[in-house]
């Protein structure tokens, strides 16, 4: 298994994840009574803070997917791995960064490294859709 196999998984498990840690807290919230109705806004609006930045987490990850997920699944189609595995876990842990920090805060310094993390996942899918192009 490639390192870009093993980045695609890893997104994949990540997804899962962020959408278990969300189902529970939003079943803990309507066990204890916390929320009044276990109806729930995708925006995570309702919800306490926490609930809303898991909400985020898992809308993000899934948001940027398409041309992460897609680049690597294009890598793996085309046999051309050689591409992405130098770069593909660079990417996966700026992609759980930006996650955890995401999860943790929202302060101006945790939104700043957070869009730092983002611009490392957006330069590789730049540098491979290039590579893809003209390598």
């Amino acid at each position: 298994m490639t390192h870009t196999h093993v980045a695609f998984l890893t997104y994949i498990a990540l997804i899962l994840l962020f959408l278990l840690l969300l189902a529970g807290y939003r079943s803990y919230l309507g066990l204890t009574k916390q929320v009044k109705t276990l109806k729930f806004a995708a925006d995570g609006s309702g919800v306490p803070e926490l609930g809303f930045r898991l909400t985020r987490v898992h809308a993000n990850a899934v948001e940027c997917f398409p041309f992460i997920g897609g680049l690597m699944l294009y890598a793996i189609a085309t046999e051309n791995t050689a591409v992405t595995d130098g770069l593909a876990m660079v990417l996966i842990y700026a992609r759980i960064a930006q996650s955890v920090i995401l999860a943790i805060s929202t302060s101006n310094l945790a939104v700043q490294l957070r869009f730092a993390t983002f611009l490392v996942q957006f330069g590789v899918c730049i540098y491979w859709t290039y590579m893809f192009l003209h390598g």
